[in-house]
């Protein structure tokens, strides 16, 4: 009696695992965020900013990225999106900035989509903006973008909390980012992989990344419902297991 019923704990216990595995594996709510697939101090990088519709009655009409003043970038330029009009502003810093061994006295303040009338991010949906930018500071590992997001019905969404250091708990709103890797042995040379695919309006470097956490995604939702399923299979055999027994004896004592 006691293999059965810690062979049923067993089975719960495997069970509530495999639930736990599917609500990991759950996506959390959607953010804007910043994507890279490789992007390192000093070189050019393709950052795509992903906007999601997060309203279900109203749809997403423009979105305004802003571009760190403290750490530079000097140039950006933009893929075009079909019905998005898109302005990349380069404005004077309050003082020149060394990065790069050179000063850096100008540079992108923000990147601006404005959606032609009759489109719109709907309810439920998301787009893309892709973007190659740099050179990128030399002095930063991080790299962060507020993002102000604005709704056909007025409403306006400012995703500028501060990036949460490791262990800290994620922000409301917090503003797009990403890492950057720290230059090769040649401080001298740059990275051009993101800005010649972005110039060629190629994509497979993001693609490829997306790919991969997607896979990832699925794998994890995959082993979450076998593990469920094998918790549940195994505690319900068990329970099969610990009845049977009883109802034997039930008969034994009756046909005595």
């Amino acid at each position: 009696m006691s293999t059965l019923r810690t062979s049923a704990r067993v089975g719960s216990v495997l069970a509530v695992a495999g639930i736990a595995a599917l609500l990991s594996a759950l996506p959390a709510s959607a953010h804007v965020t910043a994507n890279t697939a490789k992007a390192v101090q000093g070189g050019f990088a393709k950052i795509t900013f992903k906007v999601p519709n997060e309203d279900p009655t109203a749809g997403t009409t423009k979105v305004v990225v802003n571009f760190s003043q403290d750490y530079p970038v000097p140039g950006a330029s933009v893929k075009p999106v079909p019905g998005w009009k898109a302005q990349v502003e380069i404005a004077d810093l309050p003082k020149p900035i060394k990065e790069n061994k050179a000063d850096v006295s100008k540079a992108v303040k923000t990147i601006t989509w404005t959606a032609d009338p009759g489109t719109r991010i709907n309810p439920g949906e998301f787009q893309e903006f892709d973007v190659s930018a740099g050179p990128l500071p030399d002095d930063t590992d991080v790299l962060t973008f507020p993002a102000v997001q604005t709704y056909d019905s007025g409403k306006v969404v400012n995703w500028t909390d501060p990036t949460p250091k490791a262990g800290q708990q994620e922000p409301e709103h917090p503003s797009p980012s990403i890492k950057l890797a720290t230059k090769a042995n040649d401080p001298g040379t740059m990275d051009m992989t993101g800005h010649d695919s972005a110039a060629a309006g190629g994509s497979a470097p993001a693609a490829a990344g997306t790919a991969g956490t997607d896979d990832t995604a699925r794998w994890l939702g995959g082993a979450g419902l076998v593990v469920g399923a094998l918790g549940l299979g195994l505690g319900a055999g068990a329970v099969l297991r610990s009845r049977r027994p009883a109802a034997s004896g039930a008969e034994g004592s009756k046909s005595e």
